[in-house]
């Protein structure tokens, strides 16, 4: 139904102050009933970004705490390397290694035990993956969650001042740097659905907009119009009055 089929001009006066033609279903059945559709789908979209974006937070604070247990892990393996120049070094300062060593691990332990998002633990391998929902029809994706605790990492007992071997802290590295890489890899495949999405929704709406915004120019026109058509009808009701009051004085033979 277009803006010219209006009845009345309180109907004209509500579609020019809220800006759309679609006031109630009266005003267009069928148009109601698509222009609810789309606006369905536009917020299932915005709500599937809103998921993706949570996901992004996940990955991204993941891959910030095991950039911090990377760091602790080359400061453990430099020590390490120093602890073997046994030329130089006396079991002293192998002892006083090992005590940074410790305090590095204890951080280690830190990190994967407090590192949560809304009280979920992302390091601490109680969670294997969290599923977000990224599209109006349900589609999934998820960010994998890490483990990086110590026996995860396989070094919760690596000591310098005992026979150690020093690849268990390359190993240790791999395994945090292949997690990032996980992470990594979940973001941007989210931050893709996001692009989508966002595309997706843009286009619903102007879609929407061009069945239900009330064209302005034809809306001041249609009310012009209405205002001139109440005009002449009280000018016609008065008249008809005046005619009536005549007769009953006895102008009228």
């Amino acid at each position: 139904m277009g803006i010219g089929a209006v009845g009345s001009s309180s109907s004209v006066y509500g579609q020019l102050a809220s800006g759309s033609r679609l006031m109630s279903a009266a005003d267009g059945p069928a148009e109601t009933a698509i222009s609810e559709k789309m606006d369905s789908q536009v917020r299932s979209y915005d709500k599937g970004s809103d998921n993706a974006a949570s996901g992004i937070d996940v990955a991204n604070l993941s891959d910030g705490a095991l950039g911090n247990i990377t760091d602790n892990l080359q400061r453990i393996r430099e020590l390490a390397l120093a602890s073997m120049n046994t030329a130089v070094m006396t079991p002293s300062d192998i002892e006083k290694n090992q005590a940074e060593i410790d305090q590095l691990k204890q951080g280690i332990a830190d990190i994967a035990s407090q590192t949560t998002y809304n009280t979920k633990h992302l390091l601490d391998g109680t969670e294997s993956a969290f599923r977000l929902k990224t599209d109006p029809n349900g589609g999934e994706a998820s960010v994998t969650a890490a483990n990086a605790t110590l026996e995860a990492l396989g070094i919760a007992d690596f000591d310098v001042t005992k026979d150690f071997d020093l690849s268990a802290i390359d190993k240790a590295l791999e395994k945090v740097s292949t997690q990032r890489s996980t992470a990594g890899a979940q973001s941007n495949a989210l931050a893709y659905q996001i692009s989508v999405n966002s595309g997706a929704s843009y286009n619903l709406t102007s879609a929407n907009s061009r069945i239900s915004d009330l064209d302005m120019a034809k809306g001041v026109s249609t009310m012009d119009k209405q205002r001139l058509l109440d005009t002449v009808s009280v000018m016609m009701q008065k008249r008809r009055q005046e005619d009536e009051a005549r007769r009953h004085m006895g102008l009228f033979t």
